[in-house]
């Protein structure tokens, strides 16, 4: 056994203590970052009200349990006064809750393909318009190659919930998708994207046939158009999920709701699309 001084001792000691708090606070981050996507969303009591909000319908009601709408709307801070979008609105499930949200004076700007109007939504998404509470709903019939209007720039926010797999099957040109949300978003902005999880590995393959992404795919398509990926909750999550059935609302049926699902934000990087000077 090799017999070390006293101050050669603690040196050894002090060395070893250094790297045991290094794994301590590594250990301590990783279990913090965990956390903090799903049990430490903070869901502010404005928006426990949208949700609670007693002139909600009862089918959207039963629909909360499996969409968590206060943690989403939470995790991606939206607000009054918010200028947002929504891609593939269909019936308005989530972009009355937007409207809700941003209400009085923000304005969520909506907007639905011909297909998915003549095919599902066109009945159900005007009588939703017909309510009060749609005030600050700006309807937008447009395709998703270009889905924004115009006068929807410097957005706080755009949001695709649940269909971006969809939009492959529909054979929209994806890349121009994105760079139009890029464009339309403030420095800042956020594109908040929600979708079912398919299998690693499956790629596009299960867009179709199961109504699901496999996630790394999707990011590194928007991660294409320029965006970062600022952040993810899990409160979607579902590891019991086999992610071998078909998950659209027509087919899945009481299984509706528990499909694995990630939600992920990304950011406009803050010095984006810097202002040309006048000459």
């Amino acid at each position: 056994m090799v017999d070390y001084s006293p101050g050669e001792r603690r040196s050894r000691w002090d060395r070893f203590g250094n790297k045991v708090s290094l794994l301590v606070v590594l250990l301590l981050l990783t279990t913090t970052v965990k956390a903090w996507a799903s049990d430490q969303i903070v869901v502010p009591e404005r928006i426990r009200a949208v949700v609670a909000a007693p002139d909600r319908s009862e089918a959207d009601r039963a629909l909360d349990p499996g969409r968590h709408p206060a943690e989403m709307l939470a995790f991606f801070q939206v607000s009054p006064g918010l200028r947002i979008a929504e891609l593939g609105a269909g019936g308005g499930y989530t972009t009355e809750l937007l409207a809700r949200t941003v209400s009085p004076s923000g304005v969520v700007f909506a907007q639905n393909n011909r297909l998915i109007l003549e095919r599902f939504a066109e009945k159900p998404w005007s009588d939703r318009l017909a309510k009060p509470v749609m005030r600050q709903v700006v309807r937008v019939d447009r395709e998703f190659d270009d889905p924004l209007p115009p006068e929807a720039h410097d957005l706080d926010a755009v949001f695709i919930v649940l269909l971006y797999h969809d939009t492959v099957w529909m054979k929209v040109d994806r890349s121009k998708m994105n760079r139009a949300v890029f464009q339309a978003l403030r420095p800042g902005g956020i594109y908040a994207v929600v979708d079912h999880s398919a299998r690693p590995g499956a790629g596009l393959d299960d867009v179709q046939t199961l109504h699901r992404i496999e996630e790394k795919t999707l990011k590194q398509e928007i991660e294409q158009a320029g965006f970062e990926l600022a952040g993810e909750a899990d409160f979607l999550r579902n590891a019991a999920d086999a992610r071998d059935w078909n998950d659209s609302p027509t087919a899945a049926g009481e299984r509706r709701g528990t499909s694995d699902r990630f939600v992920l934000k990304f950011v406009k990087p803050s010095g984006a699309n810097p202002k040309v000077p006048a000459h």
